[in-house]
């Protein structure tokens, strides 16, 4: 290899013009990518969430109402590695990494409304104590303590997801083909003296796209006690219908409810009564439908953007 290099600097032949002009094309470019993106280099795309606002935080359709996020009991811990939370014809999310909780599900909303919210190619800064009191939370150490956790966690879990549109084609794929890398729920952080900087991979930028999110109420989110009535917070969102119905073993497996369903129909009247309570859903109940049970509301509050 020396004596190549040698001999390419001793008589400049066409191969090392255009081995030349191929870095000097490479250097620009790289260029160009960190003046539009201070924040690494990156070619950071719009962040645009249309109806956005200070009082509701946003989610993808597909995720909320996966069980990537789910209502489990604190101190539970459930591995997965490519679990299959959603299939369908038009979308495929598989997840590897320790289940996700509702206070996960708090953390990650925030972190996607700061990135939203903050100037393009730019990354979100934000006080770890402000972060705690925009999501209901005091800031206690304990309190913080559980906030770093949770971002760790975030960190650590990644998806393989891939959607496509009615006519088959592909809209996007992530991690689900050798040559394209897995999606992290959040691409990580950087702590020092109080202050967080988020990392969050600019593909959620895409998923986000088309409208294809449900806004959450945030104030009312803060308000319910019940992972479980929160967990249907969201999915309620999901849906611009105001009559909705789902089976209740679907629920159930959504919600990554490992006992008997007599003992989640109890816990799912529950939540249900919470969230009547806010006026977020109005006669809620449980009924039979061609030999299984299906739990039913009405859809009054919240909102969707999709």
């Amino acid at each position: 290899m020396l004596t190549h290099a040698t001999q390419l600097i001793r008589t400049p032949s066409a191969s090392a013009r255009r081995l030349e002009e191929a870095m000097r094309f490479a250097h620009r470019k790289a260029a160009e990518a960190t003046a539009r993106s201070p924040a690494a280099g990156l070619d950071i795309r719009p962040f645009v969430v249309p109806g956005l606002s200070v009082a509701s935080r946003a989610i993808p359709n597909h995720i909320a109402r996966s069980g990537i996020f789910a209502p489990i009991r604190r101190g539970a811990s459930i591995m997965h590695k490519e679990t299959v939370f959603l299939a369908a014809r038009n979308i495929q999310i598989k997840g590897s990494g320790e289940q996700l909780s509702e206070d996960h599900a708090d953390i990650w909303m925030h972190a996607m409304y700061l990135q939203a919210t903050c100037p393009a190619g730019q990354r979100p800064v934000v006080n770890r104590a402000d972060f705690l009191r925009d999501i209901g939370r005091n800031t206690s150490g304990a309190s913080y303590q559980w906030l770093h956790d949770g971002m760790k966690d975030l960190a650590r879990f990644t998806l393989c997801i891939e959607a496509r549109r009615p006519d088959g084609s592909a809209k996007y794929s992530f991690g689900m083909h050798p040559a394209c890398r897995v999606l992290p729920m959040m691409g990580g952080f950087d702590y020092a003296d109080g202050i967080y900087t988020l990392v969050i991979d600019p593909r959620w930028a895409q998923i986000f796209g088309n409208r294809e999110y449900a806004l959450i109420d945030w104030e009312a989110r803060q308000k319910l006690r019940g992972n479980l009535a929160r967990s249907l917070q969201r999915l309620i969102a999901t849906s611009v219908d105001a009559q909705q119905r789902y089976s209740l073993q679907w629920l159930k497996d959504r919600a990554r409810h490992t006992g008997h369903l007599r003992n989640f129909r109890a816990a799912l009247l529950k939540a249900l009564e919470e969230l009547a309570d806010l006026n977020l859903v109005a006669d809620p109940k449980i009924e039979i439908e061609k030999s299984r049970e299906v739990a039913s509301w009405i859809r009054n509050g919240g909102r969707t953007a999709s």
